[in-house]
């Protein structure tokens, strides 16, 4: 049988290679879709098919579907600050059009588009967020969940319209090995190495990357067009969290959890430096926001559905410390 071609959007990025990673071991023949300024480093070890080109192209993006069979579009800026809602809109909703359109004029039997789980409200951990909430986060002022939320609707837009063979997946906070920027593995080196701890107040859901790779490969043939699917894990307070890093680390510390007054307050002043100074620091309110939210979500439908796993949080915090050791992050 002829071996279905993957286009992957975003393969230099943590999610993007390790999925790259786990289709060509499942035998798919896999194109990546990166920039030519891109580092690589991460995709080094796995057989795929480079192609040059920028997401906010759309000559690029036409030319990178041509010939594959999937579409799967992880590309986008998620950092949470010093970037304007422009580049946020270019790259993470422009980009998205792009790819709708090329995949309807090239007709891809399946395109999978790699949300967030925050384009969903949150919840409690009695009763977490589910595929059913919707979208409540506009006033946190996140420029990455709101262009985010508006290419979501515009995929599902395009399902409604002209039948775009489209499903939408939102994953939670990953954590995992092969997470070179790093990129939210910054959450866990922060508790490492240090006799004091300080941690925000709230928490949020932890999934494991190779779950999500699972979840996302699944549902090319499992998901239903124009459905979306969280793919989430664990919910855990920052202090559960940090408490487990610990342990494992074997890195007993004081810790101190912050007051949310307190957190919100720096990044109420941090916002105000930003607009006056034109400097972007590392935390504003929206930062600041989302850090004393209880961000809990529930994967139900997507372990009925996809039948995604869910590795305990001991095991992925177990496999992430050791990648890191083991390639001097800490």
């Amino acid at each position: 049988m002829k071996r279905k071609k993957v286009l992957i959007t975003g393969a230099n990025g943590f999610l993007g290679a390790n999925l790259a990673r786990q289709l060509c071991r499942i035998q798919y023949d896999v194109r990546v879709l990166v920039r030519m300024n891109a580092n690589l480093t991460g995709i080094t070890d796995v057989p795929c098919e480079i192609w040059y080109g920028n997401i906010d192209n759309k000559k690029d993006v036409l030319d990178a579907v041509i010939g594959c069979d999937i579409v799967i579009h992880s590309a986008a800026i998620t950092d949470q600050w010093g970037i304007g809602f422009e580049t946020y809109e270019r790259i993470n909703f422009t980009g998205t059009q792009y790819i709708c359109e090329a995949c309807l004029e090239k007709n891809i039997s399946k395109l999978i588009f790699v949300s967030t789980a925050n384009t969903m409200g949150p919840g409690t951990k009695e009763k977490p967020g589910t595929e059913l909430n919707g979208f409540t986060l506009f006033h946190a002022g996140s420029g990455y969940i709101n262009s985010k939320y508006l290419a979501q609707q515009y995929v599902l837009e395009q399902v409604q319209k002209k039948q775009l063979p489209a499903v939408i997946v939102n994953p939670t906070f990953m954590i995992g090995p092969e997470d070179r920027k790093p990129s939210s593995g910054k959450l866990l080196l922060y508790g490492l190495n240090k006799k004091i701890l300080f941690y925000p107040p709230g928490g949020k859901n932890f999934v494991y990357i190779e779950d999500v790779c699972n979840g996302i490969i699944n549902a090319i043939d499992m998901g239903r067009t124009g459905e979306c699917y969280l793919l989430a894990g664990h919910n855990l307070s920052y202090g559960e969290f940090f408490r487990m890093v610990n342990k494992l680390a074997d890195e007993p510390k004081w810790m101190f959890r912050i007051p949310v007054f307190a957190l919100k307050a720096a990044g109420i002043i941090g916002s105000i430096r930003q607009r006056l100074t034109g400097k972007n620091g590392k935390l504003n309110y929206a930062n600041a926001y989302m850090l004393c939210l209880n961000n809990y979500y529930s994967s139900r439908k997507a372990q009925r559905e996809l039948m995604l796993p869910v590795t305990p949080m001991v095991v992925a915090v177990s496999h992430t410390l050791d990648w890191f050791r083991k390639n001097n992050y800490c």
